[in-house]
């Protein structure tokens, strides 16, 4: 049995601190950065719970449909084991900094293991001014009318990359529903030929310094043709001079032809995440 070692549930009381921690490192921070910037610290309006460890936070993580440990040493990372131990297993995944998911995980995994897949080495790239390579211009933010046009790429997208049908085991509705919020807000963008989307992504979390970008695909008819690159950059384009962010995305260390498609655009490696999914 793991000891209680000071982890708590963050408050209001807290947000100064918070904010501290997610400047520090606001690339890898912008997922967690996102909500807080958005909702505040409270567990209620978060929709997740922020865990302290220390009196200067010197860990923190954030427990939702994710579990992210964002910074701590191996110390902070048992006490978020144990506070995550306590209850049933509510995330379908730990992300973040690589250090810290793998550290957590080893402390997890004689209980929630084992996993249906870890992902030890993603790395995490940026870019902070525009993009090496001209984006597509027939790229652009999808209309919520096409929907049901759009919803087909991105069902297959997440298929490919995560291994499960998100639209399975009676979570179609909620699905559509998530990506339907993407592309009311401008952050879902595509190329579509005769009705058909041909390249997707989706820019998953934006702070206010920052934009991730997630969910790039093509069309396996088209691929190996540059429409990935162009893409990207296209989206990229977008955050970095149409919204003054960074822009930032995690790949996968196995997928080199996406490394090669990143660096052409001009993303550059800052550091390392890695992803344990269930």
């Amino acid at each position: 049995m793991l000891k209680l070692a000071g982890a708590r549930v963050l408050e209001d009381r807290d947000a100064v601190g918070v904010r501290s921690v997610l400047d520090s490192d606001p690339v890898a921070a912008c997922m967690v950065a996102a909500r807080v910037e958005t909702a505040g610290v409270h567990p209620v309006r978060l929709g997740g719970e922020l865990w302290g460890f220390g009196h200067r936070l010197d860990g923190l993580c954030f427990s939702g449909v994710n579990l992210i440990p964002l910074r701590g040493d191996a110390s902070a990372m048992r006490a978020f084991a144990d506070r995550a131990l306590r209850r049933r297993r509510v995330c379908s995944s730990l992300v973040g900094p690589a250090e810290q998911v793998l550290g957590l995980w080893g402390e997890l995994e004689p209980q929630w293991g084992p996993a249906r897949e870890v992902r030890e080495e993603q790395p995490l790239l940026v870019l902070a001014g525009p993009p090496r390579v001209a984006p597509d211009p027939l790229v652009r933010p999808v209309r919520p009318d096409e929907l049901d046009r759009y919803l087909p790429a991105a069902v297959a997208m997440f298929t490919e990359e995560v291994g499960i049908d998100p639209s399975s085991d009676g979570g179609a509705a909620g699905y559509r529903a998530r990506v339907a919020e993407l592309i009311a807000s401008g952050r879902a963008f595509a190329r579509f030929e005769g009705g058909q989307v041909v390249f997707k992504a989706e820019i998953g979390a934006l702070s206010r310094t920052v934009g991730q970008i997630q969910g790039v695909w093509v069309h396996p008819d088209r691929r190996s043709t540059g429409l990935g690159t162009a893409g990207t950059a296209a989206v990229a384009d977008r955050l970095v001079r149409g919204l003054g962010r960074t822009a930032s995305l995690y790949v996968n260390g196995y997928n080199v032809a996406a490394r090669i498609a990143y660096g052409k655009v001009g993303f550059r490696q800052q550091g390392s995440f890695a992803t344990v999914l269930f």
